[in-house]
């Protein structure tokens, strides 16, 4: 028998498979986040006890100074 007919006998297992199937894809998302960050951060937004959203914010910085490089922080 396959796995996806199993899993439509146990409404309580398909449950439990999609709920880790989001949490995989949260932290997959988080860590995508953080490759690609110098500085800045990550905020996770909970509506009713589930993440619905997921916002990053970096900072820029200006060094004025006889460089003139602009820092990704």
């Amino acid at each position: 028998m396959a796995l996806t007919n199993n899993i439509s006998h146990h409404p309580g297992r398909a449950a439990a498979s999609k709920e880790l199937d989001v949490a995989h894809e949260i932290l997959r998302t988080v860590e995508e986040l953080k490759k690609g960050s110098g500085f800045g951060s990550v905020e996770i937004v909970l509506h009713e006890g589930r993440v619905t959203q997921i916002e990053k914010r970096e900072k820029l910085r200006f060094n004025h100074n006889a460089n003139h490089d602009i820092q990704k922080k």
